[in-house]
């Protein structure tokens, strides 16, 4: 079903509260998805909206008919029924796709997925509650940790920042980030360069280090 598109076409298992936005995000994305799941309520509730096919992923034999080895990458959107989320990872670890994110509910099910060979695991509501966190407790107005420490923040800018070009304030040097966007009042969001310079009222995007972005979102 996605030979054609194979680098972009992504599997969604589990049409719950995560799977759903999921899979309905990545549509409006236009990235090719399609979603699966054994209810057939849910099934019909979604088909207006998304390409979804009904079909039980715990049967390798389920996942080979609706050719989920032609996928570049799945996420198993199956967190409650702790079974069935190892069985449908298992499935796909056994068919060889190269890129499988699942979701789980509790750090001893993160570790089960990540022995079979899940090669990334969430935790929605652990997750949701680090970024609140990072929010509430700092200058940071959005965190997302991608994997092993490297995180990218949406933040005001320090004030030693303002009105300077990215390559006066030399960040990478000086503090170990780097500002990937900038956003100014009633402007478009913008790829950041070095020529870029920072609107005291703009909005940053910036990678790095977890730890180096909370010592500089703590600059005055």
């Amino acid at each position: 079903m996605a030979n054609d598109t194979q680098n972009q076409a992504i599997l969604v298992i589990g049409l719950g509260r995560f799977g759903s936005a999921l899979a309905d995000t990545l549509d409006l994305m236009d990235v090719e998805v399609l979603a699966v799941d054994r209810d057939a309520q849910l099934v019909e509730k979604w088909s207006r909206r998304l390409p979804v096919v009904e079909a039980d992923a715990t049967d390798p034999r389920a996942l080979d008919q609706i050719g989920a080895k032609d996928f570049s990458a799945a996420v198993v959107g199956v967190g409650t029924a702790l079974e069935a989320s190892v069985l449908i990872t298992g499935n796909l670890v056994d068919m060889g796709i190269k890129d499988i994110w699942a979701k789980a509910t509790s750090t001893e099910h993160k570790r089960i997925l990540e022995r079979i060979g899940a090669h990334h695991v969430v935790l929605p509501e652990s997750d949701a509650g680090a970024r609140v966190a990072h929010s509430v407790g700092g200058k940071m107005l959005d965190y997302i940790e991608v994997e092993d420490g490297f995180t990218i923040v949406k933040m005001r800018p320090p004030k030693e920042t303002h009105n300077f070009r990215l390559d006066q304030l030399d960040l990478r040097s000086k503090y170990g980030i780097q500002v990937i966007g900038v956003k100014a009042p009633g402007e478009d969001f913008e790829y950041a360069g070095k020529d870029t310079v920072i609107n005291p009222d703009a909005l940053l995007v910036v990678a790095g280090d977890g730890e180096l972005l909370e010592r500089f979102a703590q600059r005055p």
